[in-house]
């Protein structure tokens, strides 16, 4: 699954307080956020504040949650589940990000020790809501064993608690989070079957909706979170993340009108926000553009991100995955956004994907010589130790491997040695179906499935094209590239049903294309 990018991460964690003047900083839980009850020991005015929290908390409104925690602190200082919010606003576990000295200094601003934090829980359900932070964020361990901890504590809070939907909703959202940020099958599909178990009772619960969303947004499950998709735009029109994060789904089943619709409102919702960043969405937005042949909207929406990425505050990450899709998806060789406005020196994943996108573009207009200086660039990058190439994961390593081993396998065939070229890229398609499956558009840009069905395509071989874009299209559902060139290859074959499918796809989704 896809990182949140460190600059943002870090944008979050340094303006926690901005957000404690927006007009739902304090006062009674808003409804644009969705609804819930969660009733605790506290006075009702920190009860109220707290549930406000929660709701934040369930939308991934990190820097709002920590506010409308510590209003409930500052109402009823004793009360020790305001003291837990606070610290799981410290935790993005679908983002694989924690700020965990931050979280153990507002455990300890509560008690000085674990045992006194206990002690001062009010009653036994708030003292196991406490051990699962505690857990999370104990002194020692590594983060992988402090998440698994935290799910067994969330596991044992669960069980005691089976009529407490939100013990159920963190539950599902452990689970989302215990591989580090990547896709686990298994915890997946559990925290699915939890999430629809809250929903059967509570059909408009946000967490339960944000998680089953979470839980199937890759092509296969996808199906599964399309009424929850439906449903969350709905029960929280102001969260600006719950309005993006109904596009995993859309991405997944290549619905590209409903992508860009639910991006619009995010960016709308966003605005509404002081500080919160539009770029995660608005990349999205573009690419979904892409696919619908719209590529002058598209570039104005880059040059929107360009201009706020130059003013300061929007993460980089997405700003690199966007500028790549509008150059490779676009067809556009020698586009501006092939320049980022800023450095990508320690950037890991997102250089290479800049790095991709400008070699591509360079085989793509004939400069070979450009095309393997970022070959080199990116291989020396991959094979730098973890601490020096930016620190990113072993699976945004992997995908960065399929991306240069995708270029390489391109310029080989540029250079006429088609089997090796072939046998490359087969070699990076099985690295790439062997990671995690990362929701949203290709993180490797231009699969290399959909390469090889492009050039065996052109090398005359249709029905060994059609394999490959067969398999690139189970990945990447509606994919535009990938329908026409299937389309092509069925015709060369003399199948013209499965051109026809291939075509009437494309035509209605780019029912409103540029002329060309």
């Amino acid at each position: 699954m896809r990182l949140l990018s460190a600059s943002l991460a870090a944008l979050l964690a340094a303006a926690p307080l901005q957000a404690q003047h927006h007009d739902h900083a304090a006062g009674a839980p808003s409804a644009a956020y969705g609804h819930i009850r969660f009733p605790t020991s506290a006075a009702p005015e920190a009860n109220a504040a707290f549930t406000r929290g929660v709701l934040y908390l369930h939308n991934f409104h990190y820097p709002q949650a920590r506010a409308a925690f510590r209003e409930a602190v500052r109402l009823d200082p004793g009360d020790a589940m305001s003291r837990w919010g606070e610290a799981m606003s410290f935790n993005w576990p679908v983002w694989n990000t924690q700020f965990a000295d931050s979280a153990r200094a507002a455990l300890r601003a509560y008690a000085p020790t674990r045992e006194e934090r206990l002690a001062r829980a009010r009653t036994p359900r708030e003292r196991l809501y406490l051990e699962t932070v505690e857990a999370l964020f104990a002194e020692e361990g590594s983060k992988a064993a402090r998440d698994t901890a935290h799910l067994r504590a969330m596991e044992r809070l669960a069980a005691a608690h089976p009529d407490d939907p939100e013990a159920t909703a963190f539950l599902a959202l452990a689970l989302l989070g215990i591989r580090q940020g990547d896709r686990d099958e298994a915890a997946y599909a559990r925290a699915a079957d939890l999430s629809d178990a809250v929903l059967r009772g509570l059909p408009e619960h946000p967490g339960a909706l944000h998680y089953l969303i979470h839980a199937v947004d890759d092509p296969r499950h996808a199906p599964r979170g399309l009424p929850a998709a439906r449903a969350y735009s709905r029960v929280a029109p102001d969260a600006a993340h719950a309005q993006h994060m109904t596009s995993h789904i859309f991405v997944a089943m290549g619905m590209w009108s409903e992508v860009e619709h639910a991006n619009e409102q995010a960016y709308r919702a966003a605005l509404r926000i002081p500080g919160q960043p539009i770029s995660h969405g608005t990349h999205w937005r573009v690419y979904s553009l892409l696919q619908q042949g719209r590529r002058r909207e598209a570039a104005a929406w880059m040059d929107t991100l360009f201009t706020r990425v130059r003013r300061g505050g929007e993460p980089r990450s997405s700003v690199a995955a966007a500028a790549a899709a509008y150059v490779v998806d676009g067809e556009q060789w020698n586009a501006p956004y092939l320049q980022l406005p800023f450095d990508t020196a320690g950037m890991g994943f997102d250089a290479s994907v800049s790095d991709f996108a400008a070699g591509y573009a360079a085989l793509r207009r004939g400069d070979t010589d450009q095309a393997r200086a970022r070959l080199a660039v990116m291989a020396a990058r991959n094979a730098t130790p973890a601490a020096a190439r930016g620190g990113y994961g072993e699976t945004s390593r992997g995908n960065a491997r399929v991306m240069e081993g995708t270029l390489r396998a391109l310029l080989t065939h540029a250079a006429g040695d088609r089997a090796t070229a072939l046998a490359a890229l087969d070699s990076a398609a099985r690295l790439e179906e062997s990671l995690p499956m990362a929701f949203g558009p290709p993180v490797t840009i231009k699969p290399p499935r959909e390469a090889a069905g492009e050039l065996l395509l052109a090398d005359g071989r249709p029905a060994e094209a059609r394999r490959q874009l067969e398999l690139a299209l189970a990945r990447t559902p509606g994919r535009t590239p990938v329908l026409q060139a299937l389309a092509h290859a069925c015709t060369a074959s003399g199948d013209h049903a499965c051109a026809g499918r291939a075509l009437a796809t494309v035509r209605q989704s780019q029912a409103r294309a540029d002329a060309r």
